[in-house]
């Protein structure tokens, strides 16, 4: 309810008075002459009047005259007293930078603000409103809690917040300020929480990847963060479900990150659990951090590798070797021998013919392409613009292996020139040898690269890639393409564009891409046999094969990119499917379903990206970190695969973390309103107090310009005309 007062006003002018004195007496006597001279008639007489009306109407626009109504509300005023009640509220910081020995939590600190008889003192004058917000939202929204504020209340005549200040969702909060400020409610902000961080030790990361390989050690990189002021030792645990234990020490970096690794063999499959665990620190506050968790699948593996050669030449015997050696692989063979009437082995790991249909291909998760190229008796345009479709759209992976006889440059006019990583000299076909033997270089990429993680620590890694055995040729290479990923360079040779590069990576489509720019690979076995040859080759599969085989079935196949990924990170999914025949499917009805962790559904349906290969793809963004659970179906064929994702991360509200201050800072100062400390309930009540009763609403109605006083001015000057025709004065 409002109530108002009414008034009538002009905005005299000293112009304006004078001219309204001479001019209304010289109307007047006008008039009258007028009168006179008709006779006195009785016609000219109200013509005359009409006349003076005028003038006088007139005149009173010329001064401007208004309406003036206030408008003062009747309702009581409203203070909206928002605490926060977010999670990050439960740190025991409170107190800290102000030296106090016994520190509070934050929400205790300012317990005493959700209690209305706190605010008992202002029931006669104020209707004071209390509203928490943040609890067990998962996130704090101030914005949204001013604006909620304001919304609910329309006699709101102050807010006063107490919060931390740390907001995690919805937009700014000075965008909320901004229109409190229109609105001349001021905002009264009680900070509360230190911006010093706790002494703290935290396990920010633990990357499991999502399966592993029975009797093949997992790499399981970790990273800890410190807020201490000095080093510490620590002795990590890493306990799987089965109940195996691992321990791994390590010095943690003072007010820092510290990234490393542990290394863990399965021996039985299954899925696993595995917890990472960190001892508390006696300066740390903050212990809920010290450990984390994420499962990993364990399974035997069977990895189909095509290998392409010309010549049987040591390297690819060597290579042969090791993946038939390799309980994981089954490998296959296939040599376009020059000297031969037709393509071809002799035993059973040959093949007669390169598959060509796109459902026997489809089966390989990665090929070797030695020295061989487009030409008779080798590849065919055909061929390789399947063995493109294989890398982009199956996830497969492609190695480059070049030889002497250079058959692998005429690659560069095939379909497979775009996923070729480096640049040949194709004045050099042949590439380059040497009497002396050259080394690998690795790079600062490859040193930290699993494919190249030849020891167990980075130093020792280092000192066996130095002391492998030398290579005696090497291929044409000028330089490696945009986008690559350079691992090892030559340790000698360089030209315009830097150090020639040998161990190049790639992404293309789904896929991954390796060149090998050397054939001197089987060398490393001289003194230690099988250890860093197989290493390296094995390692080289499994990294290619991953992403492929994270879950597959009789007809369908998932993956998704990243394998780790963090909550609130859009997830790039891709799945293919064939029909019952074991052709790809063209186009259909394929879709995923992700249950979250708190038994969230939500489905996204993949379209189709290579009808050739069945291709399909979507995206998805978790919003809670955990355990997904998802099934991917196809209607047409009725076939479903079920997996688990995890993502990584942790919920928006964290324990531990600075205050923000700053940000209440800036509330207060935008609106005209004043920080208060925490706890001193007098001080914030003076305050609310001090607040002034917003001043009665002012609403003027400018006469002189109203389009009614045109109208009506219009109207009696088209009266006085007609007038003067009626009776004969034109």
């Amino acid at each position: 309810m409002i109530s108002g007062d009414f008034s009538f006003e002009f905005q005299w002018s000293s112009v304006s008075v004078v001219i309204s004195l001479l001019a209304l007496p010289v109307v007047l006597l006008y008039s009258y002459l007028t009168w006179q001279r008709s006779g006195f008639r009785r016609g000219v007489f109200l013509l005359e009047w009409l006349r003076i009306a005028i003038v006088v109407l007139c005149l009173l626009m010329l001064n401007q005259p208004e309406t003036v109504r206030e408008f003062s509300p009747t309702e009581r005023p409203v203070v909206a007293v928002l605490v926060d009640r977010s999670d990050s509220m439960t740190t025991q910081d409170a107190g800290l930078d102000s030296g106090k020995r016994e520190l509070v939590r934050r929400d205790e600190a300012i317990a005493e603000m959700l209690k209305p008889a706190t605010w008992a003192q202002l029931q006669d004058e104020s209707e004071v409103v209390i509203v928490p917000f943040g609890q067990g939202a998962g996130a704090t929204d101030i914005f949204g809690a001013l604006r909620g504020a304001r919304e609910d209340n329309p006699s709101l005549r102050v807010a006063m917040l107490a919060s931390d200040g740390d907001w995690n969702s919805g937009p700014a909060p000075v965008e909320a300020a901004l229109r409190y400020r229109q609105s001349g409610v001021p905002i009264l902000t009680v900070p509360v929480g230190s911006k010093s961080r706790l002494p703290d030790l935290d396990i920010v990361s633990f990357d499991v990847p999502t399966f592993g390989v029975t009797g093949k050690n997992v790499r399981l990189p970790f990273t800890i963060e410190s807020s201490l002021p000095r080093d510490h030792a620590v002795s990590l645990k890493l306990t799987t479900s089965a109940g195996e234990t691992l321990t791994h020490d390590i010095v943690v970096s003072a007010m820092g990150r510290t990234s490393d690794a542990l290394v863990w063999k399965p021996e039985a499959e299954g899925d696993y659990t595995l917890t990472l665990e960190m001892p508390e620190h006696p300066d740390e506050l903050v212990a809920g951090n010290n450990s984390r968790e994420a499962p990993i699948a364990i399974r035997e593996e069977k990895l189909r590798v095509l290998v392409v050669e010309s010549l049987p030449r040591w390297e690819y015997r060597y290579l042969r070797n090791a993946l038939s050696r390799d309980p994981g692989v089954e490998v296959s063979c296939l040599l376009f021998h020059p000297g031969l009437s037709k393509v071809g082995g002799g035993n059973r790991d040959y093949i007669p013919a390169f598959p060509q249909a796109l459902e026997d291909l489809a089966e390989y998760d990665v090929v070797f392409l030695g020295d061989v190229g487009v030409g008779e008796k080798q590849l065919t345009e055909e061929q390789c613009e399947l063995l493109k479709g294989l890398v982009e759209q199956q996830a497969s992976g492609l190695v480059f292996m070049p030889g002497m006889r250079g058959n692998m440059l005429t690659l560069e006019d095939s379909p497979l020139a775009e996923l070729l990583p480096v640049t040949f000299d194709g004045s050099q076909p042949r590439g380059w040898g040497t009497r002396t033997p050259s080394h690998f270089a690795l790079t600062e990429l490859g040193r930290r690269s699993l494919l190249t993680k030849l020891a167990d620590t980075a130093d020792a890694n280092i000192q066996v890639w130095e002391n492998l055995p030398g290579f005696q040729w090497h291929a044409p290479v000028i330089r490696a393409k945009a986008g690559t990923d350079t691992l090892a360079v030559h340790q000698d040779t360089s030209n315009q564009y830097g150090r020639l590069p040998l161990l190049v990576t790639r992404t293309f489509g789904r896929g991954k891409i390796l060149f090998m720019g050397t054939d001197g690979a089987w060398r490393w076995r001289r003194g230690v046999e099988d250890l860093y040859h197989y290493r390296f080759w094995g390692q080289v599969v499994r990294w290619m094969a991953y992403q492929r085989n994270m879950a597959e079935g009789q007809a369908m196949r998932f993956y998704y990119s990243p394998e780790q990924p963090e909550v609130r990170q859009t997830i790039s999914l891709s799945a293919n499917v064939m029909e019952e025949s074991g052709e790809p499917l063209a186009s259909g009805d394929v879709s995923v379903r992700f249950v979250s962790p708190s038994g969230q559904t939500d489905t996204v349906k993949l379209l189709s990206s290579g009808s050739q290969w069945g291709a399909f793809s979507g995206s998805f963004t978790p919003s809670e970190p955990g355990k997904y659970q998802t099934v991917l179906r196809c209607k047409q064929t009725g076939a479903e695969i079920e997996t688990t994702i995890f993502v990584g991360g942790r919920p928006r509200e964290q324990v531990g973390k600075p205050a923000r201050p700053e940000v209440l800072e800036e509330l207060a100062r935008v609106t005209g309103g004043k920080q208060i400390d925490a706890g001193d309930v007098d001080a914030a009540i003076a305050a609310i107090r001090d607040v002034p009763s917003p001043p009665p609403v002012v609403r003027r109605v400018r006469l002189w310009a109203h389009p009614l006083s045109a109208g009506g001015l219009i109207a009696l000057l088209g009266a006085f005309w007609i007038g003067r025709k009626i009776i004969g004065m034109i």
